[in-house]
């Protein structure tokens, strides 16, 4: 649906270009041509050539091409979010903040160091400006965590950088900014307990405070979203949540005491539940009400794989925890069908309507 009246008066919102090596320009670019009610007071944060290339793949026989606008400063979107006195891009084009220092197009699916530092470069400036309040929000296009590593860049994936960026902005060690991953669509929201780690490690992490504190992140932060209390489920970590003990004794021993620790903070938190049953339990269809807003799920897979399965195109990653609002598609960069201008958009365009309302509602 294009953006409410409300969200007008946002500053503006920053989209990362992601990996130029995967589909992210282009999505990109394919959103700002499909959906420009809704991309109105966004820019995209990137190299400008590569951009430029994006917009290219996507151009259909017959239809002029997306007419790609420079920016002499982000603020530079602001009219068309409402905002009078600026001077503005027109609609349906592709306003870009050209980043210095980025590469310019490299060749596609390839991995390598150089798309994954640029990918890295957009993130980490959306971030500060996003710190700063130079923007609302930031909504960020796939990056490859092979590249980055090869980049050298010491985070597996956008969730642990952006954490850091913020905890330096706010001059405490990471441990002090503890940030979750959910995924959300319009049927369910799931957030994870652990994130990028090893199944092994994941495990591990499935501790009292660790549990704790994802079911104190997920409360604040939906709470604000919702304007009321959410209802969390707990998903077990062994099949039947253990079945008493016969299975496993990490829901008697640490994920009960944390979910009733939870709710004597005030925390309307319920569980384990059998992780096989309570995503379905959880969900939300046009006949029948969910019985809770989120489900809180142990591990990476565990969580994300009930979303995604429901429709890619409709999930949206969410960083919670964070001092600023950060969204992106559920979906990775896609190598092997970069520049064929055939990637879906709309898990990216579903990440800007979300970044919008979380924005509205901070």
């Amino acid at each position: 649906m294009p953006s409410s009246d409300s969200s007008l008066a946002l500053p503006p919102l920053a989209i990362t270009q992601g990996d130029p090596a995967g589909i992210g320009p282009e999505i990109v670019a394919k959103a700002f041509r499909d959906a420009p009610d809704d991309l109105r007071g966004c820019f995209a944060v990137g190299d400008l050539a590569t951009l430029r290339r994006a917009a290219q793949c996507i151009q259909r026989p017959g239809e002029p091409s997306l007419p790609v606008a420079t920016l002499e400063a982000p603020a530079d979107v602001a009219d068309v979010a409402g905002v009078a006195g600026v001077a503005g891009v027109p609609p349906r084009c592709l306003p870009v903040w050209p980043l210095p220092g980025l590469p310019g197009p490299v060749p596609f699916g390839q991995v390598s160091a150089q798309a994954g530092r640029a990918a890295a470069d957009c993130v980490v400036w959306a971030a500060r400006a996003a710190l700063r309040g130079d923007i609302a929000a930031l909504v960020t296009a796939p990056l490859h965590k092979e590249a980055l590593s090869a980049a050298g860049v010491d985070f597996p994936g956008h969730t642990e950088l952006l954490q850091a960026e913020a905890a330096r902005h706010a001059g405490v060690p990471l441990a002090g900014m503890p940030v979750r991953m959910m995924l959300a669509s319009d049927e369910l929201r799931t957030v994870l307990v652990s994130i990028h780690v090893s199944l092994r490690d994941a495990i591990a992490a499935v501790t009292r405070e660790n549990v704790l504190d994802s079911l104190r992140i997920t409360h604040e932060a939906l709470s604000r979203s919702l304007g009321r209390a959410p209802r969390i489920g707990v998903a077990g970590l062994n099949p039947h949540a253990g079945e008493g003990g016969l299975f496993g004794r990490e829901e008697l021993e640490v994920i009960a005491p944390a979910v009733e620790a939870a709710r004597r903070l005030g925390v309307d938190a319920h569980g384990p539940y059998a992780p096989d049953t309570i995503f379905m339990r959880a969900r939300h269809t046009p006949q029948r009400g969910g019985e809770f807003d989120a489900v809180l799920a142990m591990y990476h897979d565990q969580g994300l794989i009930p979303v995604k399965y429901l429709g890619v195109d409709k999930g949206v990653n969410v960083t919670l925890g964070l001092p600023l609002v950060r969204t992106s598609p559920d979906h990775g960069t896609a190598f092997d069908i970069a520049g064929q201008g055939i990637a879906d958009a709309s898990s990216l365009i579903e990440a800007v309507r979300m970044a919008r309302r979380l924005a509205s509602a901070a």
